[in-house]
């Protein structure tokens, strides 16, 4: 398969320039080997990608040595195993804000930091404040990362629209940054948030970059499933009321991909990366071939026709109604 080349885009309004694409980390490299992992980053890398995601994730494989944050620990050693130099990676993390008020922000994103043996992150994204926070004070607070050069910028996780214009707005009146990037889910069968006119607006006013997360439906618009009804996590669940639409979908893109002579997975990452309010598109891989496979999403919402394209927004979107 021949590269495509991935291009470089603005962060939002922070003056950090991040790949179109972008590789994450949840459930996928505490499911592989440590070898396997670094080969998943190292196709990354040399496929141009840059922008890296990662999360304190609680364990979910019943081995890890700790219960939650040992995906940071992975990451770290994939990382510089993989022979990436920091400053050529754009890394991001979440603030949970799970342990408050026994942690506060600059206590968790210390935990995170030291389990990845990083010295600071790129973009910190925070989840909404804790119910008892106001929001000028965890502005504040998410803010005071940025001030002590432990995240060169921040953004929000599951803030509606009104709350992140509030957050720009008392930032602006702090004389501190805003948030700069916000990462909602994204794809055929999930398009509310990024489609929002207000979420929209708010992007667009406050250079808000739109990271569009989990654009393959955990698999289900990755045709694995039209395949194969065993094939991954959600075998045995297809006929759920809270999954079937998401696979009729898949069974639809799949029958798109057969017409058209193209890979389902592309065709779904292809979608996400049509909507101009998009920045980045964030997917994870556990194969070094997926991640190549995923990149050519980029020359595939090129190439598609203005029909393809007429086609391809409308699979999945009964379900939306």
């Amino acid at each position: 398969m021949t590269p495509v080349a991935i291009p470089a885009v603005p962060l939002g309004a922070s003056g950090i320039q991040v790949s179109r694409l972008a590789l994450g980390s949840w459930r996928s490299y505490e499911r592989i080997s440590r070898a396997q992992g670094i080969r998943v980053m190292q196709a990354a890398r040399e496929a141009g990608i840059t922008f890296l995601d990662d999360a304190r994730y609680n364990d979910e494989t019943g081995s890890a040595p700790m219960p939650t944050g040992h995906s940071e620990v992975i990451f770290g050693e994939l990382f510089r195993g993989s022979g990436w130099r920091r400053d050529d990676a754009v890394v991001s993390n979440k603030l949970w804000w799970e342990f408050w008020p026994d942690q506060s922000p600059k206590q968790e994103l210390a935990g995170s930091l030291a389990r990845m043996g990083l010295d600071h992150v790129d973009l910190i994204y925070s989840e909404v404040p804790p119910d008892g926070v106001p929001l000028a004070e965890a502005v504040e607070m998410i803010g005071g990362l940025v001030r002590a050069g432990a995240a060169r910028a921040w953004g929000t996780l599951n803030w509606p629209p009104a709350l992140m214009e509030r957050a720009w707005q008392i930032a602006g009146e702090a004389g501190m940054a805003g948030p700069v990037a916000t990462q909602p889910p994204y794809s055929l069968v999930r398009r509310e948030i990024v489609e929002d006119p207000g979420m929209q607006r708010v992007a667009a006013e406050r250079g808000i970059a739109i990271v569009a997360s989990y654009p393959l439906a955990g698999g289900l618009l990755t045709g694995k499933y039209d395949q194969d009804p065993a094939a991954g996590r959600a075998a045995g669940t297809l006929a759920d009321p809270r999954v079937r639409p998401a696979a009729a979908a898949g069974r639809e893109l799949a029958a798109l991909a057969r017409e058209t002579g193209r890979d389902p997975a592309q065709l779904a990452i292809a979608f996400t990366l049509l909507n101009p309010a998009v920045t980045t598109v964030l997917f994870g891989a556990t194969r070094p071939e997926q991640v190549i496979a995923n990149t050519a999403a980029l020359a595939v919402a090129d190439a598609l026709t203005a029909d393809e394209r007429d086609r391809l927004r409308g699979i999945g979107r009964a379900s939306q109604a």
